[in-house]
Order: structure tokens, then sequence, then C-alpha cells
């Protein structure tokens, strides 16, 4: 066992099963797990109020499994690098080890840590995807650009089994931090969180883990598209906040023998996928990856009625509300949005993605925005003109309406799949509803796209 106390800054990486960060601080003769409220994050009201409300309970339920194993979180405020070697200096730790960074803010803030803390820092790579950014490159290039031959790569890499829970941590008297009250005060003192937001936190985790793999996995190929079954996992924010182990997942995944297991880890592929170019390209968070010369409309009221839910396209409005209510969106809802708001409304992807990321839970910046730059063709879509339609998408994905009907109150007495297009339906009934008129002609947007982009 080494000697020392060592550090274990947790960033998202908040729970104890598969910890590379907290399996390697507790091996010293001490270990003091700690998380940073960073101002530059969650400081002058910066944080989404869902995505504050989540960590809240991210954060109480680890200190209560820490406590479960002889320890606690100790929770700071601060900068990251500052308050981190403060921390070190009063409890004489002789390492730190902490998780690999992708985004821009996370490499600078690995490079403040480096600069305070020396040889004692330790990055670990792997503790938030399951294949590293980096650890597989085409011949002379930084980054996959394509995820086919990406995935093609990522599915031959073998990955590290993982870890075991700590048996017990020992936590000397020294390290103390923020009251465990002061901290949920703090993260939710402004209120407005999403009604129907989900618990956040590695017990709900797994609780919802154990479920996905029992009842929901096999189905998954057939029913991932289905708006109104729901059928797909909903753990993306807990890998988000690293309640879900990314390496974990997969192993159970593909280990269960489900006829599902292809499909579910393909899409972990390209969570992996937008963190390696993120990595390589982390400028891409605000930049066009590929620039096409686009000059986006300035349409403010239009914005404001896709943001609200007022666009007059059932689908995409009952999305747009899913997405207010419950601060998560089905993954087939956020690509046909986010190609109405760029390609028929021909608006900034840029605005989308930050609406999404004020109310997403598991809205990260590789996976938020870069998705919105493949939506909106200025991303890695090999495809970049492509348009869903909504009208389509319903046709497929939401039928009967069922979906629909469920966020769109107003809508709920008109039957099967007239509800699609509410502007058909007899005047005297259409009257009657409380719900717009299509803001654009979905014909018209296409010929005015067509022309920006000519083609």
């Amino acid at each position: 066992m080494p000697e020392g106390i060592a550090l274990a800054l947790l960033t998202c990486d908040l729970r104890l099963h598969d910890s590379p960060v907290l399996h390697a601080a507790a091996a010293h003769r001490g270990a003091v797990p700690v998380f940073v409220l960073d101002d530059a994050i969650h400081g002058g009201g910066l944080a989404p109020s869902n995505r504050s409300a989540f960590l809240a309970d991210c954060l109480s339920d680890l200190d209560a499994s820490l406590r479960r194993i002889g320890s606690r979180l100790v929770v700071l405020r601060g900068d990251t690098a500052t308050e981190t070697a403060r921390l070190a200096q009063r409890v004489g730790a002789s390492a730190v080890h902490t998780a690999a960074a992708v985004s821009g803010y996370g490499q600078r803030r690995e490079a403040r840590l480096h600069s305070a803390l020396g040889d004692r820092l330790t990055v670990h790579d792997s503790v938030t995807t399951t294949v590293a950014p980096g650890e597989v490159l085409p011949a002379g290039k930084d980054h996959y650009a394509v995820f086919g031959a990406y995935f093609r790569q990522w599915s031959l890499i073998p990955r590290r089994e993982p870890l075991p829970v700590p048996r017990r941590l020992t936590t000397p008297d020294s390290a103390r931090g923020l009251d465990p009250a002061e901290v949920r005060e703090l993260l939710t003192a402004g209120g407005g969180a999403a009604p129907g937001l989900a618990p956040g936190g590695e017990t709900a985790a797994r609780r919802r883990l154990r479920a996905w793999l029992g009842t929901g996995l096999d189905g998954y190929p057939e029913q991932q598209d289905d708006l109104a079954g729901d059928h797909t996992s909903r753990l993306s924010p807990y890998l988000h906040f690293g309640c879900l182990s990314a390496t974990e997942l997969a192993h159970l995944t593909a280990s269960g023998g489900s006829p599902g297991a292809d499909a579910f880890l393909r899409q972990l592929a390209w969570r992996d996928f937008n963190h390696q170019l993120l990595a390589a390209r982390p400028d891409a968070a605000r930049h066009d990856y590929r620039g096409r010369g686009d000059h986006w409309r300035h349409a403010p009221a239009e914005l404001d009625a896709w943001r609200r839910g007022r666009t007059g396209y059932p689908v995409v409005d009952a999305a747009m509300r899913q997405l207010l209510h419950e601060g998560w969106m089905h993954n087939r809802a956020r690509m046909f949005t986010a190609s109405f708001l760029t390609k028929t409304l021909y608006q900034d992807w840029r605005a989308g993605a930050d609406h999404f990321n004020r109310h997403l839970i598991d809205a990260d910046v590789a996976n938020n925005q870069l998705n919105w730059q493949w939506v909106a063709g200025t991303g890695t879509d090999t495809r970049p003109n492509r348009v869903l339609n909504p009208l389509r998408q319903a046709q497929r994905f939401d039928q009967d309406g069922d979906y629909v009907r469920r966020w769109v109150p107003e809508l709920a007495e008109v039957a099967g799949s007239a509800v699609h297009r509410p502007w058909l339906l007899p005047e005297e009934q259409r009257a009657a509803l409380d719900y717009p008129e299509p803001i654009v002609d979905l014909n018209d947007g296409l010929a005015r796209f067509r022309a920006a982009r000519g083609i």
C-alpha cells in the first residue's frame, strides 16, 4: 500500500462502482474524496437549474454511500485547482487522482491542476468513456471524423474490467468541506427545476440500470425510436454525471447475451466518438466543425415559438414540452426538433444548443454541441443537407399520435393520426383548439434552406 494520503478529485465520476479515481486513492493509507463547486461552472447562477438540482442529488447520494464505507465526500467551493491544492496542503496529501477531461474548459482546468500540484497529480483515462479519446486514431490524424470508421476500430479495442467498490476508505478528520445541507442549498436556491426531473445519484442510476438490463435491452433495436413507447434506457443523465460507468455499462451489455446488445453498444460508441472529436477540436463547442457558408436567419419570434413548443407542428411541440417538463427528451425527438430549427427555420444551431444546454440534465459539451452540429450539417454527417420532415417523423415514430396527446393537452381530444395535422380538421373543431397555426410552410422552409446552401 502506498504511504501517505491521496485526494480523489471527482468531476464527472460521482460513483463508487468502477471508479478508477477512487480505486487509486483507496490504495493509499488515507483517501479524501473531494468535489469542487467550481465558480466557473456552478457560481453566479451559471449552472442550469435542472442540472444543479440533479447534481445536488448526486452529491448527497455519493456522500451517503461513502459514509457506509467509513469515509465522506468533501465538497469545496471556488477554483478547482486552487481549492484542491489548498486541501492537499491541509491534509498533507502526497498524491491527487482525477479523471481526464475533453472539453476546452476541462483541459484548461487540468493544466492548472498540473501547475498547482506538479508530479503529485495522476490523470486517469477511460473514466467517463469506454474508450479514451486518442486511444484509436486513423493514420496520420489526431481523431476520427467519420463514425463508421471509428466504430469499426472501437469495436476491436479490449476494454478494462470494471473495478469493485472500495471496501473501506480512511479519511482524515482534517479533511473538511461544506456542510451537506449547505451544498444542497447552494445548488437549489434558485429553484426553477423541471417538475418531472428524474432523481440523481448512483443509487437511482443502478436501479434504472437493473430495470433496463432486465426488461428494456432485448427489444431495443426495434423499439428505440418509438416516441410514445419510450423504450430508450434513460441512462444518459447518469452517464453524464458519472453516476454510472460507461465501461461497466458496455461490459454488462456485451456479456448479457441480449439481442439488443449490438444496437445499444453502437450508441455508447457514438458518445465516445463525440468525446474524441471534442478532445481534438475543443473549438467545435462554438464554431462550425465544417463550415457551410451559412448566413443564419435572425427570427426571435420563431425561435421563441420553437422553445415554448408553439410551432404549430404537434410532434415538434410535444418534444419541446417534454424537455421543459422533464429536463430530458427522446433521442429521436432531439434529431427532428434540431432539424426543424436549423433547416426548416434556418436558424443558428448554437441557439438550439444553448436552449438544450439550459434544460437537458444530460447535456455535456461533447454530445450536445456535436450532435447539434451533426444535425445542422456543420459537423461530421456525411449527408450534411438531409432534412427531417416532422410530419414524416410523426408518421413513422408516433403513428397513432399518443406521444403528441401526452405532451400537447390542447390536442388531447383529437383522435388517431389526425392529431399531427390539426390544420386539416373541420373548421369548427379547429377553431375550438387553443393551438397555433404552423409558423412556416414545410415546402417553403425546404426551398429556403436549399437556396441558402446552394443545392
